[in-house]
């Protein structure tokens, strides 16, 4: 029985998808599981796999085409069945499409290009001729050789410089005759030493596989209009700060040994082999921080600042598909173990390409962390509408005095973009001098 693969709802916003690759062919036999297509919305890229085995005897679209949510894309059955009761209206070309005979190409003919002489000198060059032909630029590929054994000679070279043919800059350029490495007898010149260099090198051809070509996907096409569109439209200024490590680093390294034996750690949080993440961390204090500075967690347009009374943290993922950016939503209501559990479920629904697109909107501030690529500072780019994100960066080892006497400490770099048009740089820099204080006191956070 003949069973019809729709082009699934991902998300109550999304009206329709677009096929990025056929993983199998009309025709091909599809076992349960097997991926069919790929498709994309606007913000993350599925997989669609068979539910029943059988043999894949209809397709309605080609890569590329755009289709509607709950659409029959292809069929699975039996061969010879009848996909006519399946077909969808407006289906693309593939439903036209007809495999045909495999012909091998007629072979081109080729003819033999016939082999071009130039006037060739016989023999060879004396020193003395060759250093006077070098000294007049005389065009050695007129000379008549004249001594023995046709070799030419002094006299030849004086005969074209008197006659006027010279060597033209153009040959001269093209290591002619200056230059030419002799592998005559005695290391003398010969017509083909001297012919040799006068012709250009011919480029190196590029093998087939020194190039390949990809088409952008539908998430690096989003990804590229939204980061120009910010950069265009926005007045960015990132500011760079730093924060001793040392409190974070060590309520961490308490937690980790909480639960190697099995305890719970400082509120409640249930460990149970789970030790939250530096991110995590960072992300607890930002979604503390930013309700002391409304502007910072808002959204700009034209006409009006939108301020939210909850942060919904955005939460940048690098994926195989692109660059991901769900969304931790009331995260300033999460404790850290719920921040926690949930940035590790939205991290790992990015990487199997399974998000719903309803959680890769609606953030009001993003967070981005190049930390694990030992990246000390960089310049985010702000995801609009939002007016701000923060660059998280790696720990270093600086050195500072206290008392006296010269210590060391983990810095963490910390990077903050801000559209300008929004948010002042005084304001701006009270809410990452906070989030400095915080982070460097976390353990008291923790207690409030």
């Amino acid at each position: 029985m003949a069973t019809a693969v729709i082009m699934p709802r991902q998300g109550q916003s999304v009206e329709s998808c677009i096929i990025g690759k056929w993983h199998k062919q009309q025709g091909d036999p599809v076992q349960e599981g097997d991926v069919l297509f790929t498709y994309e919305t606007d913000k993350a890229t599925f997989d669609e796999t068979a539910k029943v085995s059988g043999t894949l005897i209809a397709v309605y679209f080609d890569e590329g085409d755009d289709v509607p949510v709950l659409t029959n894309v292809c069929v699975i059955g039996q061969p010879g069945e009848d996909d006519a009761p399946f077909r969808p209206e407006g289906a693309g070309p593939a439903a036209e499409a007809k495999p045909e005979p495999l012909t091998e190409p007629a072979p081109v003919p080729t003819a033999e290009m016939p082999t071009q002489t130039s006037p060739a000198l016989s023999g060879a060059i004396s020193p003395r001729a060759r250093h006077l032909a070098e000294k007049t630029g005389a065009d050695l590929r007129q000379a008549e050789a004249t001594g023995p054994k046709r070799r030419i000679i002094e006299r030849d070279i004086r005969q074209l410089v008197d006659a006027g043919k010279l060597a033209t800059p153009a040959a001269q350029a093209a290591g002619y005759p200056a230059g030419v490495a002799g592998t005559g007898l005695g290391g003398r010149v010969t017509t083909g030493d001297v012919l040799a260099a006068a012709q250009p090198a011919a480029p190196a051809a590029l093998a087939p596989d020194d190039v390949t070509t990809e088409k952008h996907s539908n998430i690096r096409k989003v990804i590229a209009r939204s980061m120009q569109a910010s950069l265009a439209t926005m007045a960015q200024l990132t500011l760079n700060s730093s924060f001793d490590a040392s409190d974070m680093l060590g309520l961490r390294s308490r937690l980790k040994k909480a639960a190697e034996q099995g305890l719970t750690a400082e509120q409640g949080f249930a460990l149970a082999g789970q030790v939250p993440t530096i991110n995590d961390i960072i992300l607890y204090a930002v979604s503390r921080v930013l309700a002391r500075h409304p502007a910072c967690n808002a959204h700009y347009d034209d006409e009006k600042m939108t301020y939210f009374r909850h942060v919904h943290l955005g939460v940048a993922v690098d994926t195989p598909r692109g660059l991901m950016v769900p969304t931790l939503f009331q995260a300033d209501t999460l404790p850290l173990s719920g921040i926690s559990r949930q940035v590790k479920d939205l991290s790992s629904a990015c990487q199997k390409g399974t998000i719903s697109p309803d959680l890769l909107k609606g953030g009001t501030f993003t967070v981005t962390n190049l930390g694990t690529l030992g990246v000390e500072s960089f310049t985010p780019v702000i995801n609009p509408p939002q007016t701000c994100i923060l660059g998280v960066n790696t720990i270093v080892t600086r050195v500072r005095e206290q008392n006296g006497q010269v210590t060391t400490y983990p810095a963490m770099g910390l990077s903050l973009t801000f559209d300008h048009r929004a948010v002042d740089g005084a304001p701006a820099a009270r809410f990452l001098k906070d989030l400095v204080q915080v982070l460097e006191n976390f353990s008291l956070l923790l207690m409030q």
